[in-house]
């Protein structure tokens, strides 16, 4: 069978073309009988709208863009899905692109072929420059998300980092802890994300009165579960003491929280941990995990909003949105816990 035309789903209904399209766009102005049975039209046919040609008849394809480092990690593989519920809530389908920690691949998801399909694009940099991202801009509207720092001319909507890190290593230490390690950065090339985190560590145990101390930095050689469970334990094995951990994500808290049960160290009683992203994960490890928690059903909508507002007809400065986020407390660091003994 041939592909099925606009006019096919208005035959079968019986209306006009227009109140078929009507319908695709959502409008408001179309009885609810009228749309349930150009709807089921629609299903019966198994009718998909043309993008080129909605594009061509309206401006518009319907179609967003989010393009990020990887889908395999628990952070993004749930934030696709808050990104998909927002987006088909104000009528949008999306699109994924993931760029792998590649600069090749993030210049592609903003200048490929892909690019002239969409409306607008949601973009997390890993790896490009705020200068290379401006001299990179197209004409679809951009709105970036995470830590990197972003051109004067693009919106840019995240989570103070560096207060959260502050707060999450001053929880430690309000419980007592004095050894306050932080697990699961990059040796080598350090990511914004990491460097913001640290930073935030090294003011919480500043304001705590407690001095900074690298030999308790322990880095993984890749973000893994498994990278940070190698790394602490090799880091224990050769005589690291802590007595609490503040990791850069749930996946090195997870990791750590291997290496420790491994050893036979208690968790929170000698180590206390504290994860970050929050993560359905987080609640269901072997103690709960503390863990920073992104409010990122807000981040979303505002980077929604700004998206609307671009593709609208805005052509301000960029604007900057810090959205919030929470400390949530579970068993691996629960108010109250001080250590009993160093791990050793």
């Amino acid at each position: 069978m041939g592909r099925v035309r606009l006019e096919d789903v208005a035959r079968l209904a019986g209306v006009s073309m227009k109140t078929v399209s009507n319908v695709v766009h959502r409008h408001p102005h179309v009885s609810e009988p009228t749309r349930e049975r150009v709807q089921r039209a629609i299903d019966d046919l198994g009718y998909r709208p043309n993008a080129i040609g909605r594009r061509l008849a309206t401006g518009r394809t319907g179609l967003l863009s989010f393009a990020f480092c990887d889908v395999g990690l628990p952070y993004f593989a749930e934030l696709v899905g808050v990104v998909y519920r927002e987006a088909a809530a104000r009528g949008y389908r999306l699109l994924l692109e993931q760029t792998g920690y590649s600069a090749d691949d993030e210049r592609a998801a903003l200048t490929g072929g892909e690019s002239a399909l969409v409306d607008g694009m949601l973009f997390q940099p890993s790896v490009m420059s705020a200068v290379e991202i401006a001299q990179l801009r197209t004409d679809v509207p951009i709105v970036l998300l995470g830590e990197r720092p972003a051109p004067l001319t693009l919106d840019h909507v995240m989570i103070d980092n560096v207060a959260a890190a502050t707060e999450v290593t001053m929880h430690l230490a309000a419980l007592g802890r004095r050894r306050i390690g932080f697990l699961g950065h990059e040796p080598q090339r350090q990511t914004e994300t990491s460097r913001q985190r640290l930073l935030g560590y090294q003011y919480g145990l500043e304001r705590a009165g407690l001095r900074l101390d690298m030999s308790l930095l322990v880095a993984r050689d890749e973000v893994t579960a498994a990278g940070a469970a190698a790394a602490l334990g090799a880091a224990l094995d050769a005589g690291l003491v802590v007595d609490a951990l503040v990791c850069r994500d749930d996946l090195a808290a997870a990791g750590g929280l291997r290496a420790l049960h491994e050893r036979g160290i208690a968790v929170p009683e000698t180590v206390a941990i504290t994860g970050w992203d929050d993560v359905q994960m987080a609640s269901y490890t072997h103690p709960t995990l503390t863990s920073v928690a992104p409010d990122t059903g807000e981040l979303v909508r505002v980077a929604l909003d700004l998206l609307e507002e671009r593709m609208g007809g805005y052509d301000g400065l960029g604007r900057h949105r810090i959205t919030p986020y929470e400390l949530r407390i579970r068993d691996s660091a629960p108010a109250g816990v001080r250590a009993v003994a160093a791990a050793s």
